[in-house]
Parts: structure tokens; C-alpha cells; sequence
């Protein structure tokens, strides 16, 4: 496998969070197994100016790594019990992230089970992601989590809204989420509405 390098999330975010499906998050640990995951669903964060952003604020103490550099791990609690998994991504001083939101399981006991990884919650969990790992270097194989690509080919790619940003007004519609149509792995089982490359739109189920 290679290593993503820096530049690869110092990139836009959309572009970036695209670029993302099918390559493969490694979790490593000392004296044990690695753990390892193929990314099938992401969420892009855009900035100050995305009301769904935790950097809409600007850079306040629990925001502040999303405005750089970029290629570092932010992660946060929801609901106060579940962890989420965000890559930093633009140019150093411009905010950005990527939610990881589901991921196919490749090694350990959760291989078997296609829905294991299918939330952030249940990622950070099977990964050991917590916020004692904010900061670590995605770029680097000594810090523990990196994330590299293995030569498989680019899988198809399907967007959506952001889930679970009600509050963001129109953001709350921005087709913002990229997922790999009709994989297990997927979050959620409800039908989306999915805009296409071509601009189409049509009725996926996820």
C-alpha cells in the first residue's frame, strides 16, 4: 500500500472527500494487528462560510485544527458517547474536513460483517478513535493511523445531503455526501435523492 502524502488533503474538500472512496484507513497498535478498512461514505465540510461546520465560527478551541495543515485527524463526541473521524483537508489556514462515515472492514473479527463499520460511531469504536487521537499525523505510519491506497480501482461514487444537519439551513441540502451506491457498508437504509455527474436525479436506495 502507499501512503497518501500531504498534498492529497491539501486540496479542496469536495475534491478530496471524492478521492477518498476506496481507499483504506490503518489503524496500527503496538505488540497487536493492524486494523484496516476501504472508505465507502464521506461527508465534506466546507469551511466558515458551511453552516453545517463546526468551523463556521471560526477557529474557536474545538475548531481550530480544521484550519490547518492539512492531513491531520479531527475527531469529536456526539450525543456524548459517540466519536467521529474527520481528515483535515485545504490549504494550511483554510478550513475543511472530511466525516468519515462508513467503511468495508478488512481484517479482524468485523471482516465477516459488512454492516460493522456502517456509522462513524461504530468506525471510531472498531478502530479505537477517540479524542485523545485528535492531531495525529494521517500522513505519517509512526503516529498510528494513516491512510494509504492499495491499487484497487476508483469505485463508483453517488452524493446525497449531509445527514443529520437539519439546522443548517440551506446547507442542510448541498449535496455534500459521497458514498459508494449499493454497498453494504453503507450508513443508513432509506431512499436519497441522488445528484449524478450528469446532473440527473433519481431514487437510490443506501
Amino acid at each position: 500500500m502507499r501512503i497518501l502524502r500531504r498534498a492529497f488533503f491539501a486540496r479542496p474538500t469536495e475534491v478530496v472527500a471524492k478521492e477518498l472512496l476506496g481507499k483504506v484507513v490503518v489503524r496500527t497498535f503496538e505488540g497487536a494487528p493492524s486494523r484496516r478498512a476501504r472508505i465507502v461514505e464521506v461527508e465534506a465540510y466546507l469551511g466558515p462560510r458551511d453552516l453545517a461546520s463546526h468551523a463556521r465560527r471560526g477557529p474557536t478551541p474545538r475548531a481550530a485544527i480544521m484550519f490547518g495543515p492539512p492531513g491531520h485527524l479531527y475527531v469529536y463526541l456526539i450525543y456524548g458517547m459517540y466519536h467521529c473521524m474527520n481528515f483535515v483537508t485545504e490549504p494550511d489556514g483554510e478550513a475543511g474536513a472530511v466525516l468519515i462515515r462508513a467503511a468495508e472492514p478488512l481484517s479482524g473479527s468485523d471482516e465477516t460483517d459488512p454492516r460493522a463499520l456502517s456509522g462513524p460511531g461504530k468506525l471510531c469504536r472498531a478502530l479505537g478513535i477517540t479524542r485523545v487521537d485528535k492531531g495525529l499525523d494521517l500522513t505519517s505510519p509512526s503516529s498510528g493511523l494513516f491512510v494509504a491506497e492499495d491499487g484497487s480501482p476508483a469505485p463508483p461514487l453517488a452524493r446525497s445531503p449531509r445527514i443529520g444537519v437539519d439546522y443548517a439551513g440551506a446547507w442542510k441540502d448541498r449535496p455534500l455526501r459521497f458514498f459508494v451506491p449499493g454497498h453494504p457498508s453503507v450508513s443508513g437504509n432509506r431512499a436519497l435523492r441522488i445528484v449524478t455527474p450528469a446532473r440527473a436525479v433519481k431514487q437510490v436506495s443506501t
